[in-house]
């Protein structure tokens, strides 16, 4: 079972308000690059969630098998690397 805890909680809370900050500028019509600069922000913040999710969770995350033979660790960490540069 996957464990979401607060601080993956509290990081994702902190991107929503990222973007609804990010929102907001573009409703005052706030210079690109200032909106561009708080989206790549939060992009950045989403990717480190990401990789606390995968690394905090990395077997339940991958070693889901349902029904077919166990990975082997090598199998494993192939497939959390794939799964980090996918979220690329």
């Amino acid at each position: 079972m996957t464990d979401y805890d607060a601080k993956i909680r509290n990081r994702l809370k902190r991107v929503e308000g990222q973007i609804k900050g990010i929102l907001r500028m573009m409703d005052e019509q706030k210079e690109c690059k200032d909106v561009v600069t708080q989206l790549t922000a939060a992009r950045s913040a989403i990717d480190r969630t990401i990789g606390v999710i995968v690394s905090s969770n990395l077997i339940d995350c991958i070693q889901q098998t349902d029904g077919e033979e166990p990975k082997t660790q090598e199998e494993i960490v192939q497939e959390a690397v794939d799964l980090l540069v996918k979220s690329r």
